[in-house]
C-alpha cells in the first residue's frame, strides 16, 4: 500500500471532552501510534483542548480528528468556543476549496463533533433523544456507503459503541445535494417503534466525514473500563445488569467492535495519505 520511503504525517486531535475523563482520546492515540508503526510512517500528533482552553489547530497539519464529548450539542450555540470551532471549520473549508492548493486537509468528526458539524452545515436536525443510547449497536449502511473508503472491509451491518443523549434526524436533502454531501449510515430499523432512525454517518464533502458512533472504541480498554467497579455500578444503575453483560460480550466479539476499531480510523488515515495528502519524507 505504501512505498518503503519513510513518510511523515502530522495529525491534530481536537479534544471536545471539556476536561472530563474519557477513553476516546486514549483510543485515538493508540490507533495513531499503531498505524505509524505498522506502515513505517513518522506519525506525530498534537492535541488541542477546544471547549475550555479554546485551543484550535492551524493549517500546518495534514489531517484532523475531532473527538466526541459530553453535554448538549445545542446549548453551546453562539458560545465563544463554538463560534471559534465553526470558524476553524470554515478555515479548513476555504483551504480545501482553493484551486491553488494541490493537497487537502481531511477531517473526521466523531459523535459530539459530528452533531456540531451537522449544525454547521445545516444538513439535518440535532435533537434530544427520548432516552439515552448507550451500548453496542448495529449500524446499517446506505447505498453510498458501499463505495465509501473509510468503511472498506466492514460488514453490513457493522457494530459500534454508541453513547449519546442527542441524535441527528430529518436530513435536508436539498442542502445535502447542494453541498455534494451523502448520507452513509443509519441506526437499526425498529418497525415496532414509532420513531425515525437516526443518521449515523455523513460525508459532508470530499475531505470531511463524520460518524455519530465511536469508531475509536477499543475492545480491550473499553472492557477494562466497564469492569471497574464504579463504572460497572453506574451502568447497572442507569441501564440494568443485562445491558452491562451485553456490552462486555459484544466488546469481545471479534466480528463486532474489534472490526470497527481496526477499520474505520485506519481507513481514514490511509485514504488521507493516498488520496488527498502529500506526505513529506
Amino acid at each position: 500500500m505504501f512505498s518503503h520511503e519513510k513518510k511523515r504525517l502530522k495529525v491534530a486531535i481536537l479534544d471536545l471532552n471539556a476536561g472530563m475523563e474519557n477513553q476516546g482520546m486514549r483510543c485515538i492515540r493508540d490507533i495513531l501510534k499503531d498505524f505509524g508503526e505498522t506502515h513505517d510512517i513518522d506519525l506525530v500528533w498534537e492535541e488541542f483542548e477546544v471547549r475550555i482552553a479554546q485551543q484550535l489547530p492551524g493549517l500546518n497539519y495534514d489531517l484532523f480528528i475531532s473527538s466526541g464529548g459530553p453535554g448538549s450539542p445545542l446549548e453551546s450555540e453562539n458560545s465563544e468556543w463554538e463560534n471559534k470551532y465553526f470558524d476553524w471549520i470554515e478555515s479548513v473549508m476555504e483551504f480545501n476549496s482553493s484551486e491553488d492548493q494541490r493537497t487537502k486537509k481531511p477531517v473526521l468528526f466523531i459523535c459530539h463533533s459530528f452533531q456540531l458539524a451537522c449544525r454547521y452545515f445545516k444538513v439535518a436536525n440535532v435533537v434530544k433523544r427520548k432516552s439515552t443510547a448507550f451500548g453496542v449497536f448495529s449500524v446499517h449502511m446506505l447505498h453510498d456507503a458501499k463505495q465509501e473508503p473509510i468503511f472498506a472491509g466492514l460488514n453490513d451491518p457493522f457494530y459500534a459503541v454508541d453513547s449519546r443523549d442527542y441524535q441527528v434526524v430529518q436530513p435536508d436533502y436539498k442542502k445535502l445535494r447542494k453541498l455534494g454531501a451523502t448520507l452513509l449510515c443509519i441506526e437499526k430499523e425498529r418497525p415496532h417503534v414509532a420513531l425515525e432512525r437516526a443518521i449515523m454517518a455523513i460525508r459532508f464533502n470530499d475531505e470531511m466525514i463524520g460518524t455519530q458512533f465511536h469508531p475509536e472504541a477499543d475492545p480491550v480498554g473499553m472492557t477494562m473500563y466497564l469492569q471497574r467497579q464504579d463504572k460497572k455500578t453506574t451502568v447497572i444503575d442507569n441501564h440494568g445488569f443485562e445491558k452491562w453483560q451485553s456490552m462486555i460480550a459484544q466488546l469481545n466479539d471479534p466480528e463486532k467492535i474489534r472490526s470497527t476499531y481496526s477499520h474505520i480510523i485506519p481507513n481514514f488515515l490511509s485514504y488521507a495519505i493516498e488520496q488527498t495528502v502529500a506526505v513529506q519524507a
